[in-house]
């Protein structure tokens, strides 16, 4: 797959946060109709696989959803700092 461009930062976190607060499984359309703006299908096509490969959303037969939990990526942040130690 040849990529054209890269998206940018700010619609990479757009697309994140459509799907985020979203409770039931999107489509790519429903995705891009809740946009603030518009997006070429192969950039929201990168967004999403770099989503998916980075454990954010997952991809199923009913559609995209959120399965990133922030708070225990918190507790294993605390558990990394009491494992290291400082000498």
């Amino acid at each position: 797959m040849a990529i054209l461009h890269y998206p940018r930062l700010d619609t990479v976190l757009n697309v994140e946060g459509v799907i985020r607060r979203e409770k039931n499984p999107l489509s790519k359309n429903e995705i891009d109709r809740k946009l603030n703006k518009k997006i070429m299908r192969p950039t929201l096509n990168l967004i999403l696989e770099y989503l998916e490969d980075s454990g954010k959303i997952a991809l199923l037969k009913e559609g995209i959803i959120w399965i990133y939990k922030e708070d225990i990526s918190k507790k294993l942040k605390e558990k990394l700092k009491k494992g290291i130690t400082v000498m």
